[in-house]
């Protein structure tokens, strides 16, 4: 069976990915490892095996990926992007500098490592419409440049040093169970806890911005179905655009109007973020995912809205 490590284990992929791994591959076979002390994560993730551990720390992540005999790694350390333009040099030195020690452990211990890119590894430049896999990259955030600088690197260290490296490039990830840290698209997520609460949200992008997003379920699918995919069918490796439903705010807003009628939305326009957003495209085409690895999305806006309003209720309102 194999033994998988995931490293930003507390995350909002993260510390959903871990428990659906131990399901699919075994509690005893999926190690945990994050930053943080273990009294202060869920414990879905240190119910089974948790290892303490700073991604920059060379010598730890290796002694950990021999203690364990790993097969392969999920990487999901990064700061997004929002909170990357206010500490530049920290997402630049946390996103590449733990990608690129993985990548140097990988060439010694042969194992598989995944690394999400994204949405924002693409710039204004880029076309903003069924953009396509293969396209102009000139991201303006930092996010951005090291999400790009990131496939890069993995692509270099496959066809030099053979490190089994795979990715996606995720959009915005929708989830019910951990809050948003710090992402452009944080609003759709957030609208659904205020939808809940207060049947009223205040948009920090404006009407009209298109986005691409995933609900967390796609995303998880897209994470393991690459991982296992036969890679003697990959042309692209590092950077496979997935794609499930693109809207804008007003779209979302009508989506939980069916489920809540009295739902109101009005707007205050967060600069930083809605620039990021135009610099982003609208929709993917994710045709190489779907044709290199039968890449296919379960959830749609309406049924990803039902699906995130029931569980939220529950949880919020004990309904």
């Amino acid at each position: 069976m194999k033994k998988i490590l995931v490293v930003g284990a507390s995350g909002q992929i993260g510390s959903e990915l871990v428990p659906e791994l131990r399901r699919i591959y075994g509690e005893s076979n999926v190690v945990a490892a994050d930053l943080k002390d273990p009294s202060q994560l869920a414990p879905t993730l240190v119910n089974g095996i948790y290892e303490q551990a700073d991604i920059l720390d060379t010598e730890r992540v290796a002694g950990i990926i021999k203690k364990y005999n790993i097969d392969a790694v999920y990487n999901l350390v990064a700061l997004l992007s929002s909170v990357g333009e206010q500490k530049p040099q920290l997402s630049w030195k946390i996103n590449l500098g733990g990608l690129m020690n993985l990548l140097e452990i990988g060439r010694e211990l042969h194992f598989q490592l995944f690394t999400p890119s994204s949405i924002g590894s693409f710039g204004p430049a880029t076309p903003k419409d069924n953009t396509p896999q293969d396209t102009i990259q000139r991201p303006t955030s930092m996010y951005g440049v090291t999400k790009v600088a990131g496939e890069l690197l993995c692509d270099y260290y496959y066809k030099k040093y053979g490190v089994d490296t795979r990715g996606v490039r995720f959009p915005g990830i929708i989830s019910n169970v951990t809050l948003p840290g710090g992402g452009t698209t944080d609003y759709a997520v957030d609208i659904y806890y205020e939808a809940i609460k207060k049947h009223h949200y205040t948009c920090y992008i404006k009407a009209g911005t298109y986005m691409d997003m995933m609900y967390m379920p796609d995303c998880l699918k897209a994470a393991i179905g690459v991982m296992e995919a036969d890679s003697s069918r990959f042309i692209h490796r590092n950077c496979f655009n997935v794609a499930s439903m693109s809207f804008e705010p007003e779209q979302i807003a009508a989506a939980i109007k069916k489920v809540i009628p009295d739902f109101t939305m009005d707007y205050d326009i967060d600069p930083v973020r809605q620039g990021i957003a135009e610099s982003w495209p609208n929709k993917m085409d994710d045709s190489c995912a779907r044709a290199e690895w039968d890449w296919a999305p379960s959830y749609d806006l309406d049924t990803m809205t039902e699906d995130m309003i029931k569980v939220l209720s529950k949880r919020l309102l004990n309904k």
